[in-house]
């Protein structure tokens, strides 16, 4: 089992959300505590971790690498996916990005 992605407010109702039934983020992700990628190094693939609107700029600046990396269209879908949640939480306000582990 992935991670699921959700968008949520800051009382936790969730807005929108994307799953990873298979997984693919595990491979597409950079390893934990990857030095070069402080941001995504840090989701816990078996815990939370919540992301806030001020996070956003570099998640995005990270998540490039991710997306560069996706090769199915399943694996783009996602990522593109992700991405908008992202964008979202950064452009509005009181917006959070949560990776839920299993």
């Amino acid at each position: 089992m992935g991670l699921e992605i959700v968008l949520q407010t800051e009382l936790g109702a969730q807005i929108d959300s994307v799953a990873d039934p298979k997984n693919h983020l595990g491979k597409l992700l950079p390893q934990i505590d990857d030095e070069s990628h402080p941001i995504l190094g840090g989701i816990d693939p078996y815990g939370d971790t919540v992301f806030n609107g001020i996070q956003m700029r570099r998640f995005l600046l990270e998540w490039k690498d991710v997306s560069s990396n996706a090769i199915t269209t399943e694996e783009r879908e996602l990522v593109s996916k992700v991405e908008e949640l992202a964008l979202r939480c950064r452009d509005e306000v009181h917006l959070y990005v949560r990776f839920i582990g299993d």
